[in-house]
């Protein structure tokens, strides 16, 4: 490709914002004709299929504005997954009553728990412990967080 990283990705971040969702990774690999660019997304609902192709659609059409004829590339549109820990404030509202497995900060002292989402205020974040102790975390606090899988 004839353009660096730096201006793929921005171009990336600028066309997931237009559509309404944030980019929550990306990942540009391989080299000459064998390049992938990875694209993960998310919003404030999940994603479905059709944000994945509406992104990919508008998000292909810049890129061939900007990319030469000869280059070849493989773009790959997805959600990130219930294995990846949540990045953004704006993604929990939609995994409420939800148990993660968290890591934070707090007291100048790193804690894991395991607890269920129980609210989101602007940016703090209140969970219920298995002890059924409420604890309230700032976002920024937030070390790690991901979402527990039930299969019940």
């Amino acid at each position: 490709m004839n353009i660096n990283e730096e201006n793929i990705k921005e171009i990336t971040e600028d066309t997931v914002r237009n559509c309404g969702y944030f980019l929550v990774d990306f990942n540009l690999r391989g080299h000459g004709r064998n390049q992938v660019i990875e694209v993960y997304i998310d919003g404030e609902h999940y994603i479905s299929a059709d944000d994945c192709s509406k992104v990919s659609r508008e998000l292909n059409n810049r890129l061939q504005n900007i990319i030469v004829p000869d280059d070849f590339y493989r773009l790959d549109v997805s959600s990130p997954g219930v294995d990846r820990p949540l990045k953004f404030i704006e993604q929990f509202p939609k995994h409420l009553n939800k148990k993660f497995d968290l890591t934070y900060q707090q007291d100048n002292e790193t804690k894991k728990t395991e607890a269920e989402l129980i609210e989101v205020q602007d940016d703090e974040l209140k969970f219920l412990t298995k002890d059924k102790k409420e604890i309230i975390i700032k976002f920024k606090n937030i070390i790690k967080a991901k979402v527990l899988l039930r299969f019940s």
